[in-house]
């Protein structure tokens, strides 16, 4: 077995794009759809590692993002939203500075573009919680009023978001998101990658 599980067989041959055959390009897009079939797994790995992690919070990032979600949950929101409440900070281990964009970038291809949106958005949204107390803006959100989604994402942040900081608040464990996350995140609603229907 090569690295990577696959057989030396099922692998690509050439060294340099300009020799690929469309062959090349089956094995490649076969090992494609095995490793994207892993991502729900490779996210609760990469969430467990907000675990420990306060920031100075009086919860962790991890215990913080699983609030969110049961809050969500337990609100009656739909699997692809709570799954956007679960993964709303997980940016925040290699993108401190930006954690929101990480966020929306690995949820867009398999949420609705009001969710995308939403996960994008939800830092400036809920710097109306605590900006003014850093010498910025909190109204910040204002350059938004009247997009579609401003009160969508609002609405998040006011009933979830901002809220999930309780350390006597029982969090669903994020065992109970994975079968979700499953569903959500199997199959990409958009992609550069996949063939437009006629």
């Amino acid at each position: 077995m090569a690295d990577g599980g696959h057989d030396e067989q099922t692998r690509a041959t050439f060294h340099a794009m300009t020799e690929s055959t469309a062959e090349d390009w089956g094995h490649i897009a076969a090992a494609s759809a095995a490793y994207g079939r892993e991502l729900p797994g490779r996210l609760i790995a990469h969430m467990n590692l907000l675990k420990g992690d306060c920031g100075g919070f009086v919860v962790d990032r991890l215990e913080h993002s699983l609030q969110t979600a049961t809050r969500a949950f337990k609100d009656g929101r739909d699997e692809e939203y709570v799954v956007c409440a679960l993964l709303h900070d997980i940016g925040d281990v290699l993108g401190p500075r930006n954690h929101a964009d990480i966020g929306a970038a690995i949820v867009k291809p398999f949420v609705s573009e009001a969710n995308h949106w939403m996960v994008e958005q939800h830092a400036i949204f809920q710097g109306y919680y605590f900006f003014h107390h850093l010498g910025l803006d909190r109204d910040m959100r204002d350059q938004f009023r009247g997009h579609p989604h401003f009160e969508y994402t609002a609405q998040f942040c006011h009933l979830y978001d901002q809220a999930a900081f309780d350390p006597a608040y029982e969090s669903m464990p994020l065992e109970a998101f994975e079968p979700m996350l499953h569903r959500v995140m199997s199959t990409p609603k958009t992609s550069i990658y996949l063939r437009k229907s006629a």
